[in-house]
């Protein structure tokens, strides 16, 4: 028990540190709090509410463990490294795909909601 209160701090103190530090990370909480409410208005059915509620949070998901990427690429050192680059390039590159994840999720399920 006392480890998984430990690794819940641990989380908190992760979701801070996120959201004092990485201003992409704020927009895109801001974003899920709109979000997920207009999901369980919007949506059709429960599956497809919980398709387009998952599709955000697997953004905020994926914008976390870039950060994190970020964070230990920086602690190496900030002199120019090719791999530094390379990984923090393919971390933001996973943000990018998580959003339009989220993007091409949300339209499927409006459009076929429509038609």
């Amino acid at each position: 028990m006392e480890r998984l209160w430990f690794a819940a701090i641990h989380s908190i103190d992760g979701l801070v540190a996120a959201w004092r530090g990485e201003a992409a990370f704020r927009q895109e909480v801001v974003l899920t709090v709109f979000l997920i409410p207009l999901a369980g208005w919007v949506a059709p059915n429960a599956i497809s509410g919980a398709l387009m509620t998952g599709s955000i949070l697997i953004v905020l998901i994926i914008e976390l463990l870039n950060s994190a990427v970020e964070a230990v690429v920086d602690r190496t050192g900030l002199h120019h490294d090719n791999l530094a680059k390379k990984a923090k390039d393919t971390a933001s590159a996973a943000v990018l795909i998580a959003l339009l994840n989220a993007a091409i999720t949300w339209a499927i399920v409006l459009l076929s909601a429509i038609a």
